[in-house]
């Protein structure tokens, strides 16, 4: 694992509940929210703009968003800042709003979730550095990685971090080290795997959980992809090689084109079918990502609960 950089004082830094958080994945499954971009597109935003930029600019649609995944059962909200990083919000000439794009983002999250539910930081790749190649290119995505996190974070109001939909294991890795240069909160890091398990770097998953847990990974998990029923194939893969707890986000199925409008076409309840098989393999953290909505959050909660008290029936 990385150390923790001479000189800053974690006490600068710390979560705000990671304590409960750490004990909480010990005990039990969490349920993640689902897509963001998703319901905001559904709302009425365009998708020609950065979606993080709404946090200043329409931050009641935002919080709406949030407080609808609340009020489903979420135990894990994350906030409004997948691409809110200097590389992305470059392309939208928001480069110098990484701070307050984010410190937004964090307290819009955090207004919903109160203190009975989790806040995440949530962190996306670069893209453009997929993977990272030589010593500089290396340099700059740890700096970019680490000022995201820094601003995720200054606000003390953050539980975790979430790390997704990273194709590239290489990438995902300078994104750990760079929070682990400056904080010990919890990370969750997340690959999206083709359907053999493997990034497109080439990694498997024993190399994979490996080299995420020595990076200092509390958390591994996929996310993304084509659907729950292949990710359930990837994470038995991740189950037998994995020595720290998994996480679960999958899409609602592939997208289709129907009628000019792109639509994802897995139900709420299909969705939950597989938070259970989920649930059965160990997985800790179960959500949704790109195209799934509230709806889907509320039929995983109904299924994980109805899970839990039958696990305890049977041990009564």
């Amino acid at each position: 694992m990385t150390k923790i950089l001479q000189g800053v004082s974690i006490k600068d830094f710390m979560p705000f509940s990671s304590r409960s958080f750490c004990e909480d994945v010990r005990s039990g499954v969490l349920v993640v929210d689902g897509a963001m971009g998703t319901v905001l597109y559904e709302r009425g935003a365009f998708l020609n703009r950065a979606f993080e930029e709404l946090n200043s600019s329409n931050p009641n649609l935002v919080f709406e968003v949030h407080s609808a995944y609340v009020n489903a059962g979420a135990d894990i909200i994350e906030s409004n800042t997948f691409a809110a990083n200097r590389m992305k919000l470059g392309n939208f000439g928001l480069q110098d709003e990484v701070a307050n794009l984010n410190a937004a983002g964090v307290a819009l999250a955090r207004s919903a979730a109160g203190e009975d539910v989790f806040v995440a930081g949530s962190m996306g790749p670069l893209g453009s550095l997929s993977p990272p190649e030589g010593a500089i290119e290396r340099d700059r995505a740890i700096e970019i990685f680490r000022e995201h996190a820094e601003a995720l974070i200054e606000t003390g109001s953050i539980d975790i971090f979430i790390l997704e939909t990273f194709s590239s294991l290489a990438e995902l890795r300078l994104a750990v080290r760079a929070i682990r240069l400056i904080t010990a909160i919890p990370v969750v890091a997340q690959v999206m795997t083709d359907n053999t398990g493997c990034t497109n770097d080439g990694a498997t998953p024993e190399i994979i959980a490996k080299s995420l847990v020595e990076e200092g990974s509390d958390l591994i998990g996929v996310n993304c992809g084509d659907g729950p029923a292949s990710m359930l194939v990837v994470l038995d893969q991740f189950c037998e090689v994995s020595t720290v707890p998994l996480a679960a986000q999958p899409n609602a199925g592939y997208p289709r084109r129907v009628d000019g409008r792109t639509l994802y076409l897995s139900s709420p309840d299909f969705i939950a079918s597989y938070a259970r098989r989920f649930m059965n393999l160990g997985v800790r953290l179960v959500g949704g990502c790109c195209g799934t909505t509230p709806e889907h959050t509320e039929s995983i909660r109904r299924a994980i609960k109805r899970a839990s008290c039958e696990a305890t029936d049977e041990k009564l």
